[in-house]
């Protein structure tokens, strides 16, 4: 086993303990060894997060796989026959190409209020457009994992869905008391990198695939915060890049 890989899984494993005690069993560590061998996901980029005691990979680790992968290019389009934009529907399909001779690979994607949580209602189109790039990189590159966008509507009366209230209320009046420490946390990278905290927050609601920051739940925002983390340290122009594309044009003068 190389030497970066064995230091990747032993850095994975030690975050993975100290983010979700009470969910880190021995089937946790073996399936998170084995995510990390097979797919170099790192847990402090946000690649994989552990949800009701099972691995989901995210958005941001795909597009991060297929780049160290070389992936040629993702096309993605509105399948407009099954779109409903008085209902808030939509459908996409996504196509990989891996390489420059490949015949691409093929997902489909919708979201719907009735499919999405209540906290990103509103945003059911560029949830769709995510779904439907996450499975067909899925495809491609033959993870069997579901990724975290792809998770329904969190209605039932589980512990998820309890959590997830829970944790909507929380970014809303800041009660619990671990919030406030992760809005911190991302006040001083803003403040040690010299970022702009408007451009953060816009990188910061894309990365968590909610319409704003405030509305993600708690689980994504330490995410975030930990993929800033890195990209600042191992590549601060390159974050500026990124950010700079969330700037909003300015309106044309008359």
């Amino acid at each position: 086993m190389k030497k970066d890989l064995f230091q990747l899984i032993r850095a994975n494993l030690k975050l993975a303990k100290q983010k979700w005690p009470g969910q880190m069993s021995k089937y946790q560590s073996e399936a998170l060894r084995s995510l990390t061998e097979s797919y170099g996901f790192a847990i402090a980029l946000g690649d994989v997060i552990l949800l009701d005691v099972r691995w989901y990979v995210t958005h941001a680790g795909l597009l991060r796989l297929a780049a160290r992968s070389r992936c040629q290019g993702i096309r993605v389009q509105k399948v407009a026959a099954f779109c409903d934009p008085g209902a808030n529907h939509w459908v996409f399909k996504a196509i990989v190409y891996k390489s420059g001779g490949s015949k691409g690979f093929v997902g489909h994607g919708d979201a719907d209020p009735s499919n999405v949580s209540a906290l990103v209602h509103g945003a059911e189109l560029r949830i769709a457009e995510t779904r439907a790039v996450n499975r067909a990189l899925r495809k491609a590159y033959g993870i069997g994992l579901c990724s975290v966008e792809e998770l329904g509507s969190f209605s039932s009366n589980s512990d998820r869905t309890r959590n997830h209230q829970e944790l909507a209320k929380e970014s809303k009046n800041g009660s619990n008391s671990s919030q406030p420490r992760l809005r911190d946390q991302l006040c001083l990278l803003i403040r040690q990198h010299n970022l702009d905290p408007t451009l953060v927050k816009a990188y910061a609601a894309d990365f968590c695939g909610t319409p704003s920051l405030k509305e993600a739940n708690r689980d994504l925002v330490q995410s975030f915060v930990s993929h800033l983390t890195a990209c600042a340290k191992e590549n601060r122009d390159m974050l500026i890049c990124r950010l700079n594309s969330y700037a909003q044009p300015e309106a044309a003068k008359p």
